[in-house]
């Protein structure tokens, strides 16, 4: 008799963000799933909780009590064996802070799909990308889709390039809350039989099994430290080729390519182009073909993986430009720039460039609030003055707070 997902085809959807990973979770067929409730991503668990419910997906749905015993469940069950699913939104990514370098460090594929939004203060629904960005060194790969459909994808290639034996890495598959996990548009959902092709089953080489004792565990000797280290550094290097083989993969198998790394828009012949990552590329493309109007050569730069990041790639895309406007929707108090953190990196891969652009950081869309078009507008104009001068007028704007 044939499963419920075995009688699927391809068809085409109308839904949000969070229900997309919800279904991208479905068709690949997690074994375990821990949930617990924190807005924006809330909805995800209750799409899965209806499946589970509906004998949609055979999965196992523990409701834990918080989400640092999601995260411990998620561990416990991946390291048994299982493809597990979790999840969490704002504060709730930080409580479980303290799980986050054990399973990268025990190299555990557990997939966590990141909601993102304001931390408290202000705490609000709208997307800020600082509770994802606050654990990007643990050693999860991680990366943000701008729209429903690529949020979909995004989940199977991330199973698919960490549970590769090249690599055994967990992964934070993000999306701008609101903006992406509330907003409706059009998503293709595939024949199971294409995701049984690019998805094989998870087998860890090293599960907890009575039959063939093993031992897992973060405390160990100061001299086992270093190796352990290195590790987990050669594995988040190492899997740079990984993951452009499975992005060519799965461009062959569903026919829907994406660059690993970046994507271009209206960058030819541009001269100022915007630097960012998540939902509000969207926005940027419409404020882009409404300048190219006006004869501004303006473009886009969008980061698809900061996790590993692609520094010579930045390097050598970014180098093309006279100007780089860095739009931050992430707090980094205190830092370099006095802004975000991807201002930070995108310098210090320019760093050894012999073109070096100018380049300047804009907070936008701080507190959850959307990047508006007559912004884009705004941030264009600082870049084509910064050019004209030859200079930058100061290394971070407050757009919105400033004339």
């Amino acid at each position: 008799m044939a499963t419920a997902m075995e009688t699927l085809k391809k068809k085409t959807v109308r839904i949000n963000g969070c229900v997309a990973s919800a279904q991208a979770a479905k068709y690949a067929d997690v074994d375990v799933i821990a949930a617990y409730p924190i807005r924006p991503y809330t909805a995800t668990m209750m799409a899965l909780a209806q499946m589970v419910a509906n004998g949609e997906l055979d999965a196992e749905y523990i409701v834990a009590d918080s989400e640092h015993s999601q995260l411990s469940i998620a561990h416990g069950a991946s390291s048994s064996g299982a493809r597990v699913f979790t999840g969490s939104s704002g504060v709730g990514v930080q409580f479980a802070y303290e799980l986050y370098s054990p399973i990268s460090g025990s190299r555990m594929p557990v997939q966590m799909m990141i909601a993102d939004r304001t931390l408290d203060p202000p705490g609000d629904f709208g997307s800020e990308h600082t509770d994802a960005l606050s654990t990007r060194d643990m050693g999860w790969l991680m990366g943000w889709a701008c729209d429903a459909q690529e949020a979909f994808d995004n989940h199977l290639i991330a199973y698919r390039i960490g549970e590769d034996r090249r690599v055994l890495l967990p992964q934070m598959v993000c999306q701008d809350g609101f903006f992406v996990s509330h907003i409706t548009t059009d998503v293709e959902l595939p024949d199971p039989g294409q995701v049984k092709e690019f998805l094989p089953p998870y087998k860890h080489p090293y599960p907890l099994d009575p039959r063939r004792p093993v031992s897992h565990g973060p405390q160990i000797m100061p001299e086992q430290g270093p190796p352990l280290q290195l590790e987990r550094a050669r594995a988040m290097e190492g899997c740079m080729p990984v993951i452009e083989e499975i992005h060519e993969e799965f461009a062959r198998i569903f026919g829907r390519r994406y660059d690993a790394w970046l994507e271009e828009y209206k960058t030819d012949d541009a001269e100022i182009v915007f630097f960012l990552q998540g939902g509000h590329a969207v926005t940027a493309r419409f404020a882009i073909n409404h300048m190219r109007e006006q004869g501004i050569k303006v473009g886009m730069v969008r980061l698809r993986t900061i996790r590993p990041y692609p520094t010579d790639r930045v390097c050598e895309t970014l180098s093309k430009f006279k100007v780089v406007g860095v739009i931050e929707t992430n707090m980094g108090l205190g830092s370099v720039s006095s802004g975000g953190s991807l201002y930070a990196e995108a310098a210090a891969a320019l760093y050894e460039s012999p073109k070096r652009p100018l380049i300047m950081s804009f907070m936008a869309g701080m507190g959850g609030e959307a990047i508006v078009l007559k912004e884009f507008y705004w941030m264009a104009q600082k870049m084509t003055d910064a050019q004209k001068r030859g200079k930058i007028e100061k290394r971070t704007h407050w757009v919105g707070f400033e004339e």
